[in-house]
């Protein structure tokens, strides 16, 4: 066991950089499990700015100044936080406080349907097992409820630290676009001056994560923007926030296409029956997420994020369960740094030679 132990160290840890890397991990870890959510206002900085960054370079290229471009991406970021804060976020929460005062009719509907099952397929539901689901449904919905109320209630004093975040946010995303080279030169002070290994990382992580971001954020503009003109030609009630909805979905691959189905249906339902319209709304949405899935990003992100689908499911679940929502935003740039980590970490394997 101590023979093996040794091999396994000397093959992976032989060099001093891939100790101080094990290390420089687990203290970013433990940083971001115990002080996670004091760092959120930062954390979220520096991903805007690292989507910023991105468009700063490409006006460089076309020949304008640092500063210029500066100016230029944080106006325009500026604006789309203004945009968003006092336009899209009032309607998106109008919206849903409405959809939340029809619950119950929406409830109602839903038991209709589910008394209709015994009728319409009586060799697979009985009166007595609908009853029974019926009962049970409404006391998880009851409880739902419940906590719903205890939670907003327990929530109040969280509006204080929404609104340090919120200004906050744009004041980080400045100083970190604008003293970018600073801030680089100062952590990779704190770094040792010869790290081929923490160079690959960022090289194989800047290629991949720099375009996994900013096309996922390309991809959530024109499916949401697209499933809106789809809602609004269609007639659908709550257009504005199932098109939100809809748009987030794609940050979860495979899992979030099938979950907001849920509410489309649920909506749809209640508006039509089980009609004409509520299966072009259905088949609608489906065509959306097929073209997303088989079109729309193979074009945005090619090869990208070189991820296997069970991996991708996989990261999901995992950093989701541990981490909750954000845990499920940042699944897969998370699965690339350690596959990127795994590519690039030394191995040194002793060949033997030949015998002839």
């Amino acid at each position: 066991m101590r023979k093996l132990l040794g091999d396994f160290i000397d093959r992976y840890f032989h060099d001093e950089e891939s100790i101080i890397l094990v290390f420089l991990l687990t203290v970013a870890l433990v940083v971001f499990l115990l002080f996670g959510s004091m760092l959120t206002p930062l954390i979220a900085a520096l991903i805007i700015a690292y989507l910023m960054q991105g468009l700063v370079t490409l006006l460089l290229k076309y020949g304008l100044t640092e500063r210029l471009a500066f100016v230029a991406v944080y106006v325009l970021f500026f604006g789309i936080f203004i945009t968003l804060l006092g336009f899209l976020l009032p309607q998106v929460w109008n919206q849903l406080r409405r959809m939340t005062d029809e619950l119950p009719n929406l409830l109602s509907q839903g038991q209709e349907l589910l008394l209709n099952l015994p009728e319409i397929y009586p060799s697979l539901f009985s009166e007595e097992q609908v009853r029974e689901f019926m009962d049970g449904l409404g006391g998880e919905v009851g409880g739902f409820g419940q906590a719903l109320l205890e939670y907003s209630l327990a929530s109040l004093p969280s509006v204080v630290a929404w609104i340090v975040f919120l200004v906050l946010v744009p004041i980080l995303v400045f100083f970190i676009l604008k003293d970018k080279h600073e801030l680089l030169q100062w952590a990779g002070n704190l770094l040792p001056r010869n790290r081929p290994l923490m160079s690959a990382i960022w090289r194989e992580m800047d290629q991949q994560i720099a375009n996994y971001i900013r096309g996922k954020f390309v991809e959530i503009i024109i499916v949401g923007s697209t499933a809106y003109l789809v809602f609004i030609v269609l007639g659908l009630n709550y257009a504005l926030l199932l098109s939100v909805i809809t748009g987030l979905s794609v940050i979860v691959p495979y899992i979030g296409a099938a979950v907001v189905n849920i509410p489309i249906a649920a909506i749809a339902y209640v508006q039509w029956g089980l009609g004409g319209e509520f299966w072009t709304v259905i088949i609608a949405y489906n065509i959306l997420q097929m073209l997303d899935g088989n079109v729309l990003v193979p074009i945005i992100f090619s090869e990208a994020v070189n991820l296997h689908p069970v991996a991708i499911i996989f990261a999901v679940l995992f950093f989701g369960g541990i981490w909750g929502l954000a845990g499920v935003f940042f699944a897969i740039p998370l699965a690339t740094f350690i596959q990127a980590i795994i590519n690039a970490w030394p191995s040194r394997v002793q060949s033997k030679p030949i015998s002839e």
